[in-house]
This record gives structure tokens, C-alpha cells and sequence, in this order.
């Protein structure tokens, strides 16, 4: 959640995707310098890093190991300034970036001319995938566009369209159990204030009541039902503990809490080969 301003208040009201979509773009575009000037150094230009904990894919290997990555065409939604996707092109796949904010990309145009390892990418919606059927071997999301998108079910199986069958369906997201608790890494963040079944979003909304920024939150079973509703076979779900030695502070997580209860959820689903004709 990004620092809300005096102007614009806290509130949780239903928002469709068109307001999701509008909100979460002009926000994005206002907040790209600062996050990448906050975050920059920790996510690496050539690094892939599953959330707030520093897990890195490289040791993690949710997509696979170096030598599967090789030659896999691989799709990052929410690409941002096209980190992740920039590994995997530095391990021989061919990965390509999408994100919603044009200013997160004109980001990753400024890290490609820097580090020399270019990754192609379209300001586009993960709700209307600009792709054909079956292009992606991989498609994956590094805490990017999930919780902004409204229509989860659209997300999903514009997703499965891509997805080759038998290919990887993978992404990280806020553990849904944070949704109970307030966005705050000290000791205010340790209590229940919420019900985590509580599917209301979160919005900052201005002064004439137009929202500025939009989450929206699912259970653990919502993304299993989404998942399963679009012929994804869940293969895995990680859920990092905080690692020992890191006192980095990042918005809502922090070693207090991650001591305690997860941060981070990170699903890895595999799509269903279709079944023979008898």
C-alpha cells in the first residue's frame, strides 16, 4: 500500500475494474521513481526476488532449475521495471515484461540501456492479455498485478489462454492472513482488526470520493477455486519465513511480524493437457 496523503482517506467499498485499473495506473505512474529509488538496490537490475522476505528464484527455483529456464518463453505480469524478467533472460529464457504504468516501464527502458540485457515489454492490462493462445510456457508475478485487478476470474483464465498446456502458472501475493491485521511492520501490526473473510477492497479514495489506489484481497481458497476453475492443478504453495539476518523494513513487513506469521504467499499451479478423444 503506498503512503496515503492527507487529501486522500482510507476506506473499503466495492470498485469495479475499470476504476481498479484507472486508480491503480495513475498511481503506479506517481509512485514508479520513488519505488525504484526505495527498492531498486534490493530487487537488483539482473535479480529475481519473490517478495518483501528476499527470497530469490535462483535458489528458490519455483520456475524450474537454469537448465529448464534455457529456452522457455516466459510472460511477467507486472513486470514493473522488468527485473525478474531480466534474470530470466540472463538464464537463457526468453522472457517478456507487462505492466499497467507506463513510467514503471520507461524504468525498465532505462535499466535495459544500462545492464544491456533488453527485455521486451506492452503497457497492458493482465484482465485482456495481448497475446495469442498458447504462447507462454511460463507466466508468472512477483507481488505485480494480482491484487490490483478486480476481475480475478477474468485474470486467470485470460492467463490460462496463454499458458501452454502443461505450462506453469506462478505468482506471489500478500498472505491473505495479512489482511487481517493492519499494514504496519511494529507492534500495531500484531492485531486482528479485520475478518479474513472479508473480501471488501481496500481504497484510498480523495476528497470527491474517486479512488486513487485500489487492493483487493482473496482467501487462500479463493485462489484455489480460481485456479482450479480454469483447469490450473495447484503444484505448490510457499509461504516464506523471514530469514535471519535481514532487518529491512518494507512497508507492512518487517522482521517483528515475519518472525510470527507469513508475509508472503507464493502459488505454483500448473495448467491441465487436455484430455484425449475417445
Amino acid at each position: 500500500m503506498t503512503t496515503t496523503p492527507d487529501s486522500v482517506h482510507p476506506v473499503r467499498r466495492p470498485v469495479s475494474e475499470p476504476d481498479s485499473r484507472r486508480a491503480n495506473r495513475e498511481d503506479w505512474d506517481a509512485y514508479a521513481d520513488e519505488y525504484q529509488t526505495l527498492h531498486g538496490d534490493f530487487l537488483g537490475d539482473v535479480g529475481f526476488v519473490w517478495g518483501p522476505e528476499g527470497l530469490q528464484e535462483a535458489e528458490m527455483q519455483v520456475l524450474g532449475d537454469a537448465a529448464s529456464l534455457a529456452g522457455r518463453v516466459v510472460l511477467d505480469l507486472g513486470s514493473g521495471a522488468g527485473q525478474c524478467a531480466r534474470w530470466l533472460r540472463s538464464q537463457g529464457a526468453a522472457a517478456y515484461g507487462l505492466d499497467l504504468s507506463e513510467r514503471q516501464l520507461q524504468h525498465s527502458l532505462r535499466i535495459d540501456d544500462h545492464t544491456g540485457v533488453v527485455v521486451p515489454s506492452v503497457c497492458a492490462t493482465a484482465t485482456q492479455l495481448p497475446f495469442g493462445d498458447d504462447t507462454f510456457d511460463i507466466v508468472f508475478s512477483s507481488f505485480g498485478a494480482l491484487q490490483f485487478v478486480a476481475d480475478a476470474d477474468v485474470m486467470v483464465a485470460e492467463v490460462a489462454r496463454v499458458v501452454r498446456p502443461g505450462g506453469t502458472f506462478a505468482f506471489s501475493v500478500t498472505h491473505p492472513l495479512r489482511w487481517s491485521m493492519p499494514d504496519d511492520a511494529g507492534p500495531e501490526g500484531l492485531t486482528i482488526v479485520n475478518s479474513y473473510w472479508d473480501r471488501t477492497p481496500y481504497v484510498e479514495e480523495d476528497d470527491a470520493g474517486q479512488p486513487r489506489y485500489v487492493e483487493h484481497h482473496r482467501t487462500i481458497g479463493d485462489w484455489v477455486t480460481l485456479l482450479a476453475q480454469a483447469r490450473f492443478c495447484l503444484r505448490a504453495l510457499h509461504e516464506p519465513e523471514w530469514p535471519e539476518g535481514l532487518d529491512r523494513v518494507w512497508g507492512g513487513w518487517g522482521p517483528l511480524r515475519g518472525r510470527l506469521v507469513p508475509g508472503t504467499a507464493i502459488f505454483v499451479a500448473a495448467l491441465a493437457r487436455a484430455e484425449a478423444a475417445p
